[in-house]
């Protein structure tokens, strides 16, 4: 096989799993096939060897494909390697029991955050919060704590790709107060989502610091606006910034 053909091939198969990963009741060769924009033999010879080699497998019913167990396996073995994960991880079982609230662990990666941990609480509370989603950093207190860390040049950047686009009534969508937000955080130490993200969710954050001082992560509480109020989010802050400061540390931040 000549290397622009093998390469050509690995494109594909990356393809595929990817919009495979997309569609949680699977996909028929045939709409695999279309969707890449090759032939169906073409296509039913790249999803058998990606269920061979486990990456991919064919429902024996429908006959329709969907991710293999492979990627459980290779994303449980990412997220151990990540040592900030393990090293946060006892702390934010104490954020948890203190507060019984969700607490998540996020890092920075362009211009989003990417949540790498995220402990339930022993209260019920609906959040579009996952483990490897995504989320924007302008309307939610990790991406805010995160950001008013960043230099300038690079909060800016992020601004300019990403804006500053409306999620609720009450995210801030006006630059100039933005900017004002993160110098309040910068200065207070901790970052909060006032149902800028999600209605009826509040939320309080701080930043995580590397061996460098750089900011790296962040971590937070959130809960239901009926528990989240101004007077809890108030005694919150102190716990918070303790906790910050003590994974910090853990990370080489003196």
């Amino acid at each position: 096989m000549e290397k622009d053909s093998f390469v050509k091939s690995v494109s594909r198969a990356l393809k595929i799993m990817d919009i495979l990963s997309n569609e949680r009741h699977g996909m028929g060769v045939t709409e695999v096939a279309k969707q890449i924009g090759i032939h169906k033999s073409s296509a039913y010879r790249l999803l058998a060897t990606l269920v061979e080699h486990g990456y991919v497998e064919q429902d024996e019913e429908t006959e329709r494909y969907k991710l293999g167990y492979k990627f459980l396996e290779m994303s449980s073995k990412l997220l151990d390697s990540i040592d900030l994960r393990k090293e946060a991880k006892p702390y934010l079982r104490e954020l948890e029991q203190i507060t019984n609230e969700v607490v998540h662990l996020v890092v920075y990666d362009q211009g989003e955050v990417i949540y790498i941990e995220k402990l339930d609480g022993n209260e019920t509370l609906r959040m579009h919060s996952k483990v490897g989603k995504r989320a924007p950093m302008h309307c939610t207190a990790v991406g805010k704590a995160i950001l008013a860390h960043l230099p300038k040049h690079v909060v800016m950047d992020i601004l300019k790709r990403k804006g500053l686009p409306p999620h609720t009534d009450y995210t801030i969508t006006d630059q100039r107060m933005f900017l004002r937000e993160l110098e309040r955080v910068c200065e207070a130490g901790y970052a909060l989502d006032l149902e800028e993200n999600e209605y009826g969710i509040r939320c309080i954050a701080v930043p995580i610091f590397d061996h460098t001082k750089q900011v790296v992560a962040a971590v937070s509480v959130s809960g239901p606006t009926i528990r989240m109020t101004d007077e809890r989010l108030e005694q919150l802050h102190v716990q918070m910034k303790k906790i910050g400061k003590q994974i910090s540390e853990r990370l080489g931040c003196r």
